[in-house]
């Protein structure tokens, strides 16, 4: 009776589990699967006429494809490519040239399913359907797929975990093929072609073959402009109502852009203001400057809001600024978009997105504008800095402003290690690589006034140009002092009860700024603005940006 007993016990720890079970997603009519994985909502459709959860394209093939409610649109950008698809249409637009779809976008509830057609022109990725079950199989460029084929009499059996004692998932068919997704002991966890994943044991499969998804890159005709002796040298021309007398400007040797401030945003639908003169760029271009137009957004934060908010009101300001382009013959754009609502940072990414194909297209450099980051959500937060250096050809760093206009405080406009750390954490933490990263270093400075009135101490400042604060320092007889907390030459005198203050741009801090360039190897240099250096200034930033190419 005892040894009975005993066999019956070892007989239920030793049996193999027979309990058939079925997984959460065999409630998805069709499931689709990634590295075995499955996505939470079914795709819809099939062959052809196969549609995926927008959801599921965002968050297994590109995280930048949006869904924007007020046009109902699904909009896609790729390198080259702006791809505009209208819910329930045939009509879409790729690149603002019209294309017909077989199946349109698809809305049901709150899921929108975007056809694999036009994805499939954009995105390098293999679909493979199951016949028997119907179930999606999604493979990228580059996946390596290991192959196991099932070898014996008997159907292997595919279970819930890595034990005789779990419960049957499938059945696994001889000679049947099935990935193998991953080893744990004596058995593999494996994906069946018609979407069943589980566990098998290694003994009823015999590796087989290593598949790799060929890359399908469709190379871009775009290639981006760089300067003969590498590192980039561009100069900011501060137009407000007029362009300057070019037969007036001085020479500025090793210089190769200029960007003139001409474009504004005029109001929330996207028109463009124009200050653009035909014969400053005849004048720039026959210097061999490019000329790369600004296009600013009036640091109007309402407006700007107003405009981004739209696909149709973005393209409106991209037709006029591709527009612009031709009839001036430019070579680039430049966008410095300042003061925004931190509620508009996925607008601003989305509008440079869509901006840059358009301007590739046209062979025209795109760079923007950025601060030094900080918690100031209107001067700083708003930028999503990795987003856009993945777009954008250069990014400029406006290393300056450390103290602003009207700080409560005297102190330099851009102090050496302020603007160390403000290059070293775009290359850091925003991940901004240092061949796109351009700095901005200042042609300007401050005096500040610090006087106590009615017992209360109060600080203006005024800006100065570099030649300003040299003719300060002359007629007043002054020397300079160095002060290696900012890495600058400084100097200060008495009038009456007020102390004036000067933080000097000059020489010795445009060397400093320049060797930052160099230590990071970054991009190059822009300068703000044309006008407030000394002529001197140039030959310094030729020679200092000629030796951080050798």
């Amino acid at each position: 009776m005892f040894a009975a007993g005993a066999a019956t016990f070892l007989w239920h720890q030793l049996a193999p589990n027979r309990t058939k079970v079925e997984l959460e997603y065999n409630e998805l009519s069709k499931p689709v699967f990634y590295q075995g994985n499955y996505y939470k909502t079914s795709a819809i459709g099939e062959k052809e006429g196969l549609k995926l959860p927008l959801e599921l394209i965002q968050e297994w093939m590109d995280p930048s494809i949006i869904y924007e409610k007020s046009s109902d649109s699904v909009i896609i950008t790729t390198k080259d490519k702006v791809l505009r698809l209208k819910t329930t249409e045939l009509s879409a637009l790729m690149n603002e040239k019209p294309i017909t779809l077989s199946f349109p976008v698809e809305k049901k509830g709150n899921d929108i399913y975007v056809p694999i057609e036009p994805l499939r022109q954009l995105y390098p990725f293999e679909i493979r359907e199951s016949e028997k079950s119907g179930a999606i199989l999604l493979f990228k460029k580059g996946d390596l797929v290991k192959w196991g084929k099932h070898v014996g009499t008997e159907d292997a059996e595919l279970r819930t975990f890595a034990s005789i004692k779990a419960p049957i998932v499938s059945t696994i068919a001889n000679n049947e093929q099935v990935m193998i997704l991953a080893v744990e002991g004596d058995w593999y966890r494996v994906q069946q072609q018609s979407g069943p994943i589980g566990f098998v044991r290694k003994a009823d499969i015999l590796e087989d073959h290593e598949e790799t998804i060929p890359a399908q890159e469709q190379a871009s005709s775009y290639v981006p402009w760089k300067p003969l002796n590498g590192k980039l040298n561009l100069t900011w021309e501060h137009v407000i109502t007029k362009n300057p007398d070019t037969s007036k400007l001085g020479d500025m040797p090793g210089l190769h852009v200029v960007s003139p401030t001409w474009f504004s945003l005029a109001d929330g639908e996207g028109r463009i203001k124009n200050l653009a003169d035909a014969s400053y760029v005849k004048w720039a271009q026959t210097r061999n400057y490019q000329v790369w137009a600004l296009f600013s957004n009036g640091f109007e934060p309402d407006r700007t809001s107003q405009a981004l908010s739209s696909y149709d009101r973005r393209m409106k300001m991209i037709k006029q600024l591709l527009g612009f382009a031709q009839t001036y013959n430019l070579q680039g754009i430049n966008i410095d978009f300042e003061n925004m609502h931190l509620k508009d940072k996925e607008n601003l990414v989305q509008f440079v997105r869509e901006l840059t194909p358009f301007m590739h297209e046209q062979g025209l450099a795109v760079s923007i504008d950025v601060t030094p980051k900080s918690t100031n959500e209107m001067w700083s937060m708003f930028y999503d800095r990795p987003a856009l250096a993945e777009v954008v050809d250069y990014m400029m760093l406006m290393a300056y402003d450390e103290y602003w206009a009207s700080s409560p405080k005297s102190g330099s406009v851009s102090s050496l290690p302020w603007a160390e750390r403000s290059v070293t954490q775009l290359l850091g933490s925003e991940k901004v690589p240092p061949s796109k990263l351009v700095l901005g270093v200042p042609f300007y400075t401050r005096q500040w006034t610090e006087e106590t009135k009615n017992g209360k101490a109060t600080v203006t400042s005024k800006t100065l140009t570099m030649e300003a604060a040299q003719t300060i320092i002359k007629d007043k007889k002054l020397t300079p002092t160095f002060l290696a907390e900012t890495g600058q030459n400084y100097v200060e005198y008495k009038e009456g009860e007020k102390l004036i203050r000067i933080w000097l741009e000059d020489e010795t801090s445009m060397k400093a700024r320049l060797e930052l360039v160099k230590k990071y190897d970054l991009a190059g240099v822009a300068s703000w603005r044309r006008g407030f250096e000394q002529p001197a200034t140039w030959k310094v930033i030729q020679d200092t940006l000629q030796q951080a190419k050798q």
